[in-house]
């Protein structure tokens, strides 16, 4: 892959007194500090707001200003983060490769050192032969590979990530998280996700959304660094604690 300075990592301070919806209060009392270069996980039952919460920091709800975003640098977070959804969101009529280049192409900053790092990434993800195909042609494993190509390829230093992997069967989904833990290492990474092993196996630190209006409770904080083996028994420990504190938190919802 063509040499390119990597961007260097940044910490994060989300905050909010209270962030309402349709007169609707979702949020209350909002702290949350994303660690420069580590992975950062949060979690809560159906409808908490994860999605919301990620979207604000993301800029993604326009006329939004109730969430406040402090980079330490000093430099504000828009231009400086990617997004990577649930669903791949590749254009069906693009091919493989031209769809990792789309933040590129749209900037108008595809050139052909461009087109080298995007082959190189989809190397990486193991769709280099595959870089001519559309996305009809691949199988949901590979088209979320091509996914993780495109955020990558967007070189972003901060990566907010909206479950991802969750429409995939449990081998690919294991794969797809190592591969992420390698490719995203530096990377100052918020990953919203539903399954505790996930967060588990990935971050550095765990948040639950829980109540409502919503409040981060107390963070998890994990030892060593992703990826954490399945049989680690920190990590089976841990699994059985989130369990618990999300259940406490469905039982505890009005």
């Amino acid at each position: 892959m063509p040499e390119k300075k990597p961007s260097p990592p940044i910490e994060v301070q989300v905050s909010a007194a209270d962030v309402s919806f349709g007169g609707w209060n979702l949020f209350e009392r909002l702290a949350l500090t994303l660690p420069a270069g580590q992975w950062t996980s949060l979690l809560g039952t159906s409808g908490v707001g994860k999605t919301t919460l990620l979207r604000l920091i993301a800029g993604l709800e326009p006329g939004r200003s109730e969430v406040q975003l402090h980079c330490a640098d000093g430099q504000p977070l828009a231009g400086r983060a990617a997004y990577m959804a649930q669903q791949d969101l590749l254009l069906p009529w693009l091919s493989i490769l031209a769809n990792v280049m789309l933040g590129a192409r749209l900037r108008g900053e595809v050139t052909g050192d461009t087109r080298a790092r995007a082959m190189a990434l989809l190397s990486a993800v193991g769709l280099e032969a595959n870089a001519a195909d559309i996305p009809a042609m691949l199988s949901g494993g590979m088209r979320q590979r091509a996914a993780l190509a495109r955020t990558l390829l967007e070189d972003r230093p901060v990566v907010l990530m909206d479950e991802p992997f969750s429409a995939l069967d449990s081998i690919t989904r294991i794969k797809l998280q190592e591969l992420s833990a390698r490719l995203l290492s530096g990377k100052t990474i918020l990953l919203v996700t539903h399954d505790p092993m996930e967060a588990l196996r990935l971050s550095h630190q765990i948040y639950v959304l829980a109540g409502r209006p919503a409040q981060l409770e107390s963070a998890m904080q994990l030892s060593g660094n992703p990826v954490r083996d399945l049989h680690d028994q920190a990590v089976l420990q841990g699994q059985a604690d989130l369990l618990q504190r999300l259940s406490d938190a469905e039982a505890a919802l009005p």
